[in-house]
């Protein structure tokens, strides 16, 4: 990847639009062996920037999915224990005594279970996702942040692991709580909002080309609309593509009220929004007269 046109380009060939930051940061992210932190409301692209990435690099995409407790051992590795116990009955049937022998083999490579963070340092090239960094602990960002600085792990029965070619590693926060500035100032920062209308329907029109120009175009003017009804979650791109699934699914070329009220299950998830969304012209939306 020469420039961040090219790495722009390159993604734009697997149905990722980007912009111009988004671009660059990706690029450097690839130079610099820095992550790239995406911070916006869930449903806006962080998650599929991932995997495009890996899909324009031609590299395996490797996910980390963070949750609350989430610990070391389970992002980075642990020992397989049946198959050390299996192999250690099987020495001792074949009557080997050596202790330091039995040890050594015990805490060989074959037994252990490499979780995301040390199969991403592995393995070459990748693209390495941390999802919802939000939602651990303080602990394992400290963690994370050691892990990420110098691409290497100590495991004290080997020793210190250390990655070939660093991962391109891409980490994602809803914003639920705020992450850490130590780790923030180790990445790249990209805010993703909601886009404009022309972008959100340039985003739908390469992601589900078989549908209809004037479907995907009023899925699009509706969701803006939606946006703007100061609901608990507003819509992301990812439920306007579903939204146009959906009717698309119905057999649906175009989308009239009554039909955009019967399925806003697929783009609202909260009784409060839904409620609140009924409370739109969505006809006067359609017809472009909306204020």
């Amino acid at each position: 990847m020469d420039s961040p046109a090219q790495m722009r380009a390159r993604l734009e060939e697997t149905g990722y639009l980007v912009d111009d930051g988004l671009a660059v940061a990706c690029f450097l992210a690839l130079k610099l062996h820095r992550p790239v932190f995406c911070e916006g409301d869930a449903g806006v692209g962080k998650t599929a920037l991932a995997s495009a990435l890996a899909e324009a690099l031609g590299a395996p995409l490797i996910r980390l999915q963070c949750h609350e407790g989430i610990d070391a051992s389970q992002a980075l590795y642990e020992w397989d224990f049946p198959r050390q116990l299996l192999h250690l009955r099987a020495a001792e049937a074949a009557g080997v005594r050596d202790a330091d022998r039995l040890e050594r083999e015990l805490y060989d490579r074959r037994f252990l279970l490499a979780r995301p963070l040390l199969r991403a340092l592995q393995t070459r090239p990748s693209v390495l996702l941390v999802d919802e960094i939000d939602r651990a602990d303080d602990e394992f960002e400290a963690f994370l942040l050691e892990v990420l600085s110098e691409f290497q792990v100590t495991v004290p029965e080997l020793g210190t692991l250390r990655a070939e070619e660093p991962p391109v590693v891409v980490l994602t926060s809803n914003r639920t709580r705020e992450v850490h500035d130590a780790l923030k100032r180790r990445c790249l920062y990209h805010w993703f909002g909601h886009p404009d209308f022309a972008r959100e329907l340039a985003i739908v029109r390469r992601r589900l080309p078989e549908v209809s120009a004037r479907l995907a175009e009023q899925v699009t003017t509706l969701v803006q609309a939606l946006r703007g009804k100061e609901l608990l979650k507003p819509p992301g791109v990812a439920e306007t593509l579903d939204w146009v699934r959906a009717l698309d699914a119905l057999g649906a070329s175009e989308v009239d009220a009554e039909l955009a009220v019967a399925t806003l299950g697929a783009v609202l998830k909260y009784r409060e929004d839904t409620d609140r969304a009924r409370t739109l012209d969505f006809a006067a939306v359609l017809a472009g007269r909306a204020t």
